[in-house]
């Protein structure tokens, strides 16, 4: 399951472990393809704990407690679950200190658009608390963290490199241009459909390579983005479910977010890449494997 020295301890035990398991298996045929995938899905699910720890608090709170128990109410209850998830991640060796900084500004990013955000009623969290910022809770600021958690998480389980990486001043640049958008389409024109061509045309050439078990695979990046996209939107449909948040059009009855809050989710996650490579830096592919992948000029080194 080795894709690189796991951070932390936590994971270094359960790698070697999972070396001892799987010492024995295929490296060729459908068994060892088998094995590679099963590896690939414990791998998300490890680096999703988080975000599915907050899904599970969220439901529990909402079905066991929706009032509440006792002075503490239902928003105030999330938070503090959300407070002790975050403490739990650290403690346990899930998450490293160097990780928590880039989360942390995940929350700050978050909080700063939520207020925004649920200010012009974009939309609301229903129901009364303490541990507030104007209308937000504070667990607000853990579901972006989720999100920043995946994503170191991922970068270290699976070893990710990128062959033709954008320079980075530019990505910077972009994510700029996306989180400036989030709030001032509601004035001036909406550059969402803009800003989705510079994304596919400034990380369209790159190509992820990412390592399973015994092999390593290529994606581009941008399909990378997509699928990540989809599956955040899954869980902002389950997040409602749960009464975490809501849109105007749910207020009469809870119905699934629009498909189209995919496309919103796909520029979120450029502003999450651009984060996260404060913390790791993108690496080009070792030099057999960026061979194998070039099918176009290579960014000098100062892209990467």
């Amino acid at each position: 399951m080795r894709a690189g020295a796991p951070a932390t301890p936590l994971e270094q035990r359960i790698d070697a472990a999972a070396n001892r398991l799987l010492g024995d298996a295929p490296e060729t045929g459908w068994r060892a393809r088998l094995v590679e995938f099963l590896v690939f899905g414990a791998k998300q699910a490890w680096a999703c704990v988080f975000g599915f720890l907050m899904l599970v608090l969220i439901l529990i709170a909402k079905f066991a407690f929706p009032h509440g128990v006792g002075p503490v109410a239902h928003n105030d209850l999330v938070t503090i679950g959300a407070v002790l998830i975050q403490a739990g991640m650290v403690i346990f060796g899930l998450e490293t200190l160097r990780e928590l900084r880039v989360i942390v500004i995940f929350h700050v990013v978050g909080t700063v658009m939520e207020l925004f955000k649920t200010g012009i009623g974009a939309w609301l969290y229903p129901g009364p608390g303490i541990l507030h910022l104007g209308a937000v809770p504070l667990y607000s600021g853990f579901m972006y963290a989720a999100v920043g958690s995946y994503l170191v998480r991922v970068y270290r389980l699976f070893d990710l490199r990128f062959a033709r990486y954008p320079w980075r001043w530019l990505t910077a640049v972009v994510a700029g241009a996306i989180y400036l958008n989030f709030f001032t389409h509601h004035w001036i024109v909406d550059l969402r459909w803009v800003l989705l061509a510079v994304v596919l045309a400034a990380f369209g050439p790159c190509v992820m390579h990412f390592r399973v078990f015994r092999h390593s695979f290529r994606m581009p990046l941008v399909v990378a983005f997509g699928l990540v996209a989809v599956f955040i939107w899954f869980g902002e449909n389950l997040a409602t479910f749960g009464g975490a948040w809501a849109y105007p059009d749910q207020l009469a009855g809870w119905h699934p977010v629009t498909p189209a809050k995919i496309v919103s989710w796909f520029l979120l996650m450029i502003i999450s890449v651009v984060l996260v490579a404060w913390v790791y830096p993108p690496r080009k592919p070792e030099p057999a494997a960026s061979l194998a992948a070039a099918t176009g000029p290579t960014p000098s080194a100062d892209a990467v």
